[in-house]
């Protein structure tokens, strides 16, 4: 039978220590290398957003979503709302214009955001578009689609297209193809 000494039990203890140690290091050394590199997880989350846009002390938007996504670390920056969001934009005269979609993302080099699913736009004038997808360049303040759309207007005419191009006010739209009832009143000369 061996004598186990005292000076053994450090020595297997010590031993044991360093080969955990090793194993341990070896295994954060490569979780401190992962943060080096860019991976699929976003920078931040964020959860319960209801942001508030002001210009000059007057609110112009506010955006409201369950969860943000934000990929600012990533070499084309983006923020992704993957469970929907709610935007509301206030004109000079505090009138109010919705947009609503299932899933949105915002690119911020090109500013250009992408709203896709049930995608709903009502204007302060009650006109309601409806698509699948809608893209708005914020920088040309423009508003395009090459999926179906459907526009109702207050005076109750309706428009069904493929695709589109609009200035965001929808004051100068240009329709690619389309079907739908516009309502035209006569002026007489009098």
């Amino acid at each position: 039978m061996k004598n186990i000494t005292y000076s053994n039990i450090i020595s297997g203890i010590v031993t044991l220590i360093g080969v955990t140690m090793l194993f341990s290091c070896e295994g954060n050394l490569q979780e401190v290398r992962s943060f080096g590199m860019e991976g699929d997880a976003p920078q931040a989350i964020a959860r319960g957003i209801n942001l508030k846009f002001t210009d000059s002390g007057r609110l112009v938007a506010t955006l409201k979503s369950p969860k943000m996504l934000d990929y600012s670390n990533k070499s084309f920056p983006y923020r992704e709302f993957p469970d929907g969001v709610e935007v509301e934009f206030f004109d000079e005269k505090n009138r109010r214009n919705i947009v609503n979609a299932d899933y949105g993302i915002v690119y911020e080099k090109t500013n250009l955001i992408d709203l896709q699913g049930n995608v709903v736009i009502i204007t302060a004038d009650s006109t309601r578009l409806e698509a699948s997808q809608l893209f708005w360049d914020q920088e040309k303040s423009w508003v395009f689609t090459d999926k179906p759309n459907t526009i109702r207007f207050p005076n109750g005419a309706l428009n069904q297209g493929q695709g589109f191009d609009s200035n965001q006010n929808f004051g100068n739209f240009r329709s690619r193809t389309n079907t739908g009832v516009q309502i035209i009143e006569e002026k007489k000369n009098e």
